[in-house]
């Protein structure tokens, strides 16, 4: 089973990748910035871990984001520059891939793996960094998108998703690709049992969770599921 969000800071801590996305803060993230077990940063996302008071653990990319002449002084005069795995410009993989595996090698068995920053910017991107949660390199890894107070998951079948919340918040289930079957869903207002959800149709867009969890169980393909949370909750 895939694990769920409990709040903004689970125990134990996540490994976090940090994404280059420009104009996104990392503030409210400071605290499980602090205490993560380890952060990767994707190329320019060194930039904003930084400014949440990280150093990142490593660095990852192809150093067209950062300059080499001390871009991580803002860190205070003590600091030292993190590992720098460099990779060509010219790749086939982003630097949030490369940066993702990286951290699915190094995190502690058992740890999940957040993605801060991957909504931010080009919508290219985006699209991109939500198909990245079905690369190989990851399978048996529990690996979540976080945008404030958004999450997504892949949920690949045969599989469970228990999802943490409250009565109200938002749920989207949406297929990406055909051969998508829900075997049953619990705490949901709009109940699936044994459910084709077909590749186009927006038919499992803006469910609601009706008490603090909901599980989704599915049976075959490929489902994104994207957990809104109130406004105003963490």
């Amino acid at each position: 089973m895939i694990g769920a969000w409990s709040g903004p800071q689970p125990a134990p801590p996540p490994v976090l990748v940090v994404a280059d996305a420009p104009g996104v803060s990392l503030e409210p993230w400071r605290a499980l910035l602090a205490t993560s077990p380890l952060v990767v940063a994707a190329d320019g996302g060194a930039r904003l871990a930084l400014a949440a008071g990280r150093l990142p653990d490593l660095v990852v990319g192809d150093d067209d984001s950062l300059a080499e002449d001390g871009w991580y002084r803002a860190a205070g005069p003590a600091a030292a520059a993190p590992p720098f795995e460099r990779h060509a410009v010219d790749k086939d993989e982003t630097d949030l891939e490369l940066a993702l595996l990286r951290a699915a090698t190094l995190a502690p068995a058992g740890a999940a793996i957040w993605i801060l920053g991957a909504w931010g910017g080009r919508m290219d991107h985006s699209l991109a960094n939500l198909c990245l949660l079905a690369h190989p390199g990851l399978a048996g890894r529990e690996v979540c998108l976080v945008d404030g107070a958004q999450r997504a998951w892949l949920l690949q079948g045969p599989g469970e998703l228990r999802v943490a919340g409250r009565a109200g918040d938002g749920l989207s289930l949406l297929p990406l690709g055909d051969g998508v079957r829900v075997a049953r869903t619990e705490g949901l207002a709009w109940s699936l049992c044994d459910a084709a959800l077909p590749f186009g149709p927006a038919r499992g867009v803006s469910n609601r969770l009706t008490a603090a969890s909901a599980l989704i169980a599915l049976s075959t393909g490929r489902l994104a599921c994207i957990h809104i949370a109130q406004e105003g909750e963490p």
